[in-house]
């Protein structure tokens, strides 16, 4: 903030009587006193005497009228300095406000160009914004056109511009991606191979751009493939966050080898094979309600998240050598083949209640951390549990047992639980020491807690 200038008093124009008056006062004071002389003059006794001090009387007034006017004569070139000074100062207060003010118009001036100036920047980019935006949505609508073409190599056509069109605008590129799992998760016709090669075309331009050490990576990609009709969805080595392929039909091998996994990952579909073997990340796998025709693979896996596979039905199953460091749930889980968990660290509880093994199960040297339910479940062919470690409680109560069993060198924390399990005469077994194991009738054993 500026500071103030003093205000001065307005000057008033001295007045042409008061220069009168000093004069008839200087007259008057002079008269006075030679008034006075000349009586004291008077007064002498001797002519001469007389004589001398009367001029000398005349002499003084004439000093006394002439200092006066000196006086006058000083006031006056006083105040004249004074008014001098006085509009020097004024002059210079002008000349600065003057200044000041020059100043203030060339800022303004200044202001009002610069503003001139951004407003011709926004504008400049406003309309290269909006060309760009018309020139997107133009080459958007013409590649979707171009997908919806009846023709099949337009319809390849179109996949690549929707892909090109993504690698050169990264804002554009999860409106692709939904484009794409939309045209995917659409009725296909069937025996149709041209159509075949667009849909698996259709996929690898999806997983083209989900592995993280491509220079063509897009991050942040969500797949939703809910009732898609996919073959051989290849996306190994990827990086996937909430992917859905619930519902989807996969023929051939969906391969998730090697692929790190965020958030959820949700397989409730139907595969003909599926490998997931040294797949990582901390997302939540989901194969409630799967079907496997073939086989399930999860080998060397190390699974930060949870996984679950409620009332899925698989025919060959293999998690060896699998981390799990969440719970992981199998209940009411169908095996109809084989299944081995061999080597599978189970760090935070297994539950396998009411599952179902038709063939093979094999737990051999698995550790269980923390609780193990296999109550209810139906073992078939063969059990091992050969060498496994079970370091927190373990219950087989219900359980049944159609084949041979073994517990061979494994090792309980505390005593398993296997109040009324069954198992088979058929075959030999091998129950964890202090089973009490009686006959229940020519075909099964029945297992109880002393």
């Amino acid at each position: 903030m500026r500071p103030t200038p003093p205000r001065e008093e307005p000057l008033r124009v001295m007045p042409w009587w008061l220069v009168l008056v000093g004069l008839l006062v200087a007259g008057l004071l002079g008269w006075l006193v030679l008034d006075w002389l000349l009586g004291e003059a008077d007064r002498a006794a001797q002519p001469d005497t007389r004589a001398t001090l009367r001029i000398d009387a005349i002499r003084t007034g004439l000093t006394v009228v002439a200092g006066t006017g000196g006086g006058l004569a000083l006031l006056l070139a006083a105040r004249r300095q004074w008014i001098g000074e006085r509009a020097q100062r004024h002059q210079e207060a002008v000349a600065a406000q003057d200044q000041a003010h020059r100043e203030r118009v060339q800022a303004h001036a200044e202001a009002v160009a610069e503003a001139g100036q951004r407003h011709q920047e926004r504008q400049a980019e406003a309309a290269e914004h909006d060309a760009a935006e018309r020139r997107l949505t133009e080459l958007y609508t013409s590649a979707v056109e171009l997908l919806g073409n009846d023709n099949a190599a337009v319809r390849l056509g179109g996949l690549h511009a929707l892909e090109r069109l993504g690698q050169d605008n990264p804002a554009q590129r999860e409106t692709i991606v939904a484009v794409l799992c939309a045209y995917l998760r659409m009725p296909a016709p069937e025996d149709d191979a041209r159509e075949a090669e667009v849909r698996r075309t259709a996929q690898r331009v999806l997983t083209r751009h989900l592995r993280a050490d491509d220079d063509a990576y897009w991050p942040g990609v969500r797949l939703d493939l809910t009732g898609a009709r996919l073959d051989g969805f290849d996306a190994t080595g990827c990086t996937l966050h909430d992917a859905d392929l619930t519902g989807a039909v996969c023929a051939g091998t969906t391969s998730l080898v090697g692929a790190t996994v965020r958030g959820r990952l949700s397989l409730g579909a139907t595969f003909a094979d599926l490998a997931c073997d040294d797949l990582r990340g901390d997302a939540e796998i989901v194969l409630d309600h799967a079907r496997v025709t073939g086989g399930v693979s999860f080998e060397g896996a190390d699974l930060a998240g949870g996984l679950s596979c409620r009332q899925a039905t698989i025919a060959r199953a293999s998690f060896r050598g699998v981390t799990f460091h969440r719970t992981a749930s199998f209940d009411a889980a169908r095996f109809t083949d084989s299944a081995t968990f061999r080597e599978a660290v189970f760090l935070s509880g297994v539950s396998m209640d009411h599952a179902a093994f038709a063939g093979y199960a094999g737990f051999r040297q698995a550790r269980f951390a923390d609780l193990a339910l296999f109550r209810w479940t139906e073992f078939g062919d063969q059990t091992w549990f050969e060498r496994a470690r079970f370091e927190g409680a373990a219950n087989f109560g219900r359980a049944r047992f159609h084949g041979p069993v073994t517990f061979e060198g494994a090792t309980f924390a505390r005593r398993p639980l296997v109040d009324q399990a069954r198992a088979t005469t058929a075959g030999s077994h091998v129950w964890p020491e202090g089973t009490t194991v009686a006959p229940l009738d020519d075909d099964w054993l029945l297992l109880t807690d002393p």
